[in-house]
């Protein structure tokens, strides 16, 4: 279920997040979450449906970030919220049973608050500091990702100042994808960035399984 390549928009960047998001799937990113801490509701919602509608063109899915309201109201495929978002369990009740829902994870500490049921997966970081979210946690590293993935049921999606060549290193820390956003939405040829995280992701999957 979970996808090796999550793309996190990133309003920051020169590429606008239509273009972005787009060239992500087209480069294998089978999930893309919209992600814009700024832009009104409204606003957020309509460019949402529009990237749904690319995205489901090429195959991918759309994740909101943190807007719950606005998952509920356009029937997003799935919604991802943060430790400070609300109760997770509260949260299921309100999406319903169908949509993915993701929870970030900052430390082991955390993994004891987790329901038992209505979480779909991990997103555990960040793994280092990152320039794309200027009040993250403190990084965890690869140690501490191995030490989340390894004391939980759920998929872990590794996120935080990664890029492709992390990515043999985060499939042998037992997760089962990675969240990415400059390691694409900076990249002078985004979709070949994200192509190079899928291609390596199969290659640690075949390394793994022989």
């Amino acid at each position: 279920m979970i996808p090796q390549l999550c793309f996190i928009t990133d309003p920051q960047a020169p590429l606008p997040i239509l273009d972005q998001a787009e060239k992500a799937a087209r480069g294998g990113a089978r999930w893309v979450q919209l992600r814009h801490k700024t832009l009104p509701d409204a606003d957020f919602a309509r460019l949402a449906r529009t990237l749904r509608e690319r995205l489901s063109a090429l195959g991918s899915e759309l994740v909101i970030n943190d807007r719950v309201e606005v998952a509920r109201h356009i029937g997003a495929f799935g919604l991802h919220i943060g430790q400070s978002d609300g109760d997770p369990t509260q949260i299921r009740s309100r999406i319903g049973p169908d949509m993915v829902l993701g929870l970030s994870i900052e430390n082991a500490a955390q993994l004891s608050q987790i329901p038992a049921h209505g979480v779909d997966y991990l997103g555990v970081g960040p793994i280092r500091a990152t320039g794309s979210k200027s009040d993250h946690a403190p990084p965890i590293g690869f140690e501490g990702l191995t030490h989340i993935a390894s004391a939980t049921p759920l998929p872990c999606m590794a996120i935080g100042g990664l890029s492709a060549a992390d990515i043999p290193t985060i499939a042998k820390c037992g997760c089962a994808g990675v969240a990415v956003i400059s390691a694409i939405s900076r990249a002078n040829d985004p979709q070949r960035a994200a192509q190079a995280i899928t291609d390596l992701w199969k290659a640690a999957a075949g390394t793994s399984s022989t």
